[in-house]
């Protein structure tokens, strides 16, 4: 059978023949006593000995691991520490017991990553990530010892996974559910980043269709989230596509997990370099707006979005006046504000309509294509008129992004505000820049 579809219960289903580990001394006469009570017993049974003599079970476990390669055993010693831990997580403090302490628990499962099939990788890799969780945080320095190295190990085959999975459809879930909870350690963060981890990361953002596919989309989002802590990591989320990825999944998300955690990690990054104008790029005051019209039932998330929806308009007020106009056009309601026809707005700001390929401008004309506001239309004809106006190449631009025939259509608006500023346009586009001084609005 396929080793990367075995599962816990067909491995356990073998018998594995401990008498001739014990003849062979690779198991000791106590450590077959204690398989004999504990192998193919009731779980009840099994629990009531993990509770009586857990860090001798444990101490059994990793010295077999260690001490024997046969795949068929090393696999149903894994599966018995996984079904052990998955009954009970805390369990996991068993292999933190002082009787342990000069015992490296870890090894086994380090060096299985690297060595063995999916089925002894996957749960190798979750076994350890168990057993991380629960080492004591402030105990003594024994306990926490190579800790780092162990970490720093465990991080390595999590970057691989998201490189090259191991499994087609396994190797990334399995990952990404590692780091969402190993990323609150500060050695973890700092490993990932080192491994340019954050690179890795950052494609998977993207909005989730199944079940499946939603509780990997919320362990990503709550990766990112934990990241968003970590400054180093903090620069690489700035200068990729991030803000867009989490933009669109909090646009298309109803999963009110998934929402919180990405507008937590939108609170947690405002106030932090250029990610304040980026939300506001990305139109996050309008969807701001939209989200806190959903009957959500999460405090904390109604807490977020006030104060994410705050800070916004903070961050706004700050803005330079070329960042309230962009900031305006993107949202598509335009109105006469003073800028639009301050000729000193025009004059400075002109050569900012080049950035991202003319993308303002560019969102001018959708305007006109897509708005039903006759202020919106009025203004964006306006706006492109002046743009003509003020910038040395604006009448070829304006003809080459084929203006001119939208613009003709609103010719003949029902709305007389929307039809002088078109036309205004037109003479502008028509005449150019040299006689378009003579025609002042």
């Amino acid at each position: 059978m396929d080793q990367a579809e075995l599962s816990i219960e067909q491995v356990l289903k073998r018998d594995i023949p401990w008498e001739t580990y014990m003849n062979t001394k690779l198991v000791s006469a106590k450590g077959l006593q204690l398989l004999r009570r504990y192998d193919k017993k009731p779980e009840s049974a099994r629990a009531q000995l993990l509770d009586e003599d857990g860090p001798a079970y444990v101490h059994l476990f990793v010295s077999i691991l260690r001490d024997i390669f046969k795949e068929e055993t090393v696999e149903y010693v894994l599966a018995l520490i996984y079904e052990m831990l998955s009954a009970n997580p805390t369990r996991a403090r068993l292999f933190h017991d002082e009787s342990l302490a000069n015992e490296d628990t870890y090894e086994p499962f380090l060096r299985l990553l690297w060595k063995g099939n999916w089925f002894i990788q996957e749960k190798s890799c979750k076994i350890l990530a168990w057993i991380i969780s629960a080492r004591p945080k402030a105990g003594n320095a024994v306990i926490g010892n190579g800790i780092d190295d162990v970490l720093k190990g465990l991080v390595e085959w999590l970057c691989a996974q998201l490189k090259q999975p191991s499994h087609p459809t396994r190797g990334i879930p399995i990952a990404i559910n590692c780091l969402s909870s190993l990323l609150k350690e500060p050695v973890v963060r700092s490993s990932f980043v080192q491994a340019d981890g954050v690179k890795l990361l950052v494609p998977l953002i993207s909005p989730a269709s199944t079940q499946q596919s939603m509780q990997l989309l919320y362990e990503i989002c709550l990766c990112v989230w934990l990241l968003s802590y970590y400054e180093p990591a903090i620069e690489y989320l700035a200068t990729s596509r991030t803000m867009q990825r989490l933009t669109e999944v909090v646009k298309n998300s109803t999963k009110e997990k998934v929402v919180r955690v990405v507008i937590l990690t939108f609170r947690n990054l405002l106030p932090k370099g250029t990610f304040g104008a980026q939300m506001v790029d990305l139109g996050l005051p309008h969807i701001i707006q939209s989200l806190k019209t959903k009957a959500w039932s999460d405090e904390d998330l109604l807490d977020a979005l006030n104060q994410l929806e705050e800070g916004l308009k903070d961050k706004i007020k700050k803005l330079s006046s070329f960042d309230k106009y962009k900031q305006e056009v993107l949202l598509g309601h335009l109105d006469w504000n003073p800028m639009h026809k301050e000729a000193n707005f025009w004059r400075e700001n002109v050569t900012c309509f080049e950035e991202n390929d003319f993308q303002i401008l560019r969102v001018l004309l959708t305007i006109l294509d897509t708005s039903s506001d006759p202020r919106s239309l009025a203004v964006a004809c306006f706006d492109i008129s002046q743009f003509i106006q003020y910038h040395a190449a604006g009448r070829v631009i304006v003809a080459d992004l084929k203006a001119k025939e939208r613009v003709m259509k609103l010719m003949n608006h029902e709305n007389a505000e929307v039809t002088k500023n078109a036309l205004l346009c037109i003479q502008r586009l028509l005449l150019g820049a040299k006689y378009a001084s003579f025609l002042q609005a």
